[in-house]
């Protein structure tokens, strides 16, 4: 029984006991004569303090709301600031803007987790297909699927850490607000994108071919330990080392300017 459940359960015992004292109470003064002497109920236990707030790891320092529009009508303020950003070009290029805040919040979320759905990413997908080579009778990544990723990652490469930051801060009310929409109520989004980073930069670097399996239309790594990462390391080993070093550089960068403290090794 989980605790909602459980807490519910204990009032409709403590209600329908009292429903029971009561025509017990009613019934003997109407059989006897003489008033049966008021027994005053036990008093009832004091209420539980509510559950302390998690402390916040990685505070951003006070962030003002003033000017900006609701989540739900935040798409045209978050384009306009992402085109001051990085521009009108890139923005076709590399990004979803329908629903953004709320797809970079989930995207950010799932990213340490098994699985992170591409169809919320608020990036587009890469094109080109994935490229496998035959080896040793199985399959492996290609020698040239990192290709498909170099225009992406120099998007990233050159993104100015300091004016993204200064974004970052300036909507994350919004973020915020989509993350505690998410299922997350009194959880600090700030201290997630923390520990999505942390996990993103513990990405291991595989030596030699990464062998597949195709048990159905998707591929898996062949290797369980692989498989098993969270949904960003399995994206990060897929796009080769070069790739996978820049964008760990980027994100130590924008780490150092969001965090209280470096991650613990």
């Amino acid at each position: 029984m989980n605790r909602a459940y459980g807490i519910a359960f204990v009032l409709l015992l403590a209600a329908g006991g009292g429903l029971l004292w009561w025509r017990h109470q009613r019934s003997a003064a109407e059989v006897v004569a003489t008033p049966a002497p008021t027994v005053a109920p036990p008093a009832p236990p004091p209420a539980a303090a509510p559950p302390a707030a998690p402390a916040i790891r990685h505070p951003l320092g006070a962030a003002s709301a003033g000017g900006q529009p609701s989540l739900d009508s935040s798409d045209a303020y978050v384009e306009n600031a992402l085109v001051d950003l990085l521009g009108h070009k890139k923005i076709r290029a590399f990004l979803h803007l329908d629903g953004a805040v709320r797809r970079f919040v989930a995207t950010v979320d799932n990213l340490a987790t098994g699985d992170a759905p591409a169809s919320l990413w608020p990036v587009q997908t890469t094109g080109g297909r994935f490229d496998t080579e035959a080896r040793d009778g199985g399959l492996a990544i290609g020698a040239h699927n990192a290709e498909r990723y170099a225009p992406f990652v120099r998007f990233v490469d050159g993104i100015d850490a300091r004016r993204a930051v200064a974004l970052y801060r300036r909507v994350y009310p919004l973020l915020q607000q989509a993350y505690e929409d998410l299922g997350y109520p009194g959880k600090y989004f700030n201290d997630r994108v923390v520990e999505v980073i942390d996990s993103l930069l513990a990405t291991p670097q595989p030596t030699g071919p990464i062998e597949l399996v195709r048990p159905n239309v998707m591929y898996l790594y062949a290797d369980p330990a692989l498989e098993s990462r969270p949904a960003g390391q399995k994206l990060l080993i897929r796009m080769g080392p070069e790739n996978a070093a820049a964008i760990k550089a980027k994100l130590t960068e924008l780490r150092a300017a969001i965090a209280a403290a470096p991650p613990k090794r």
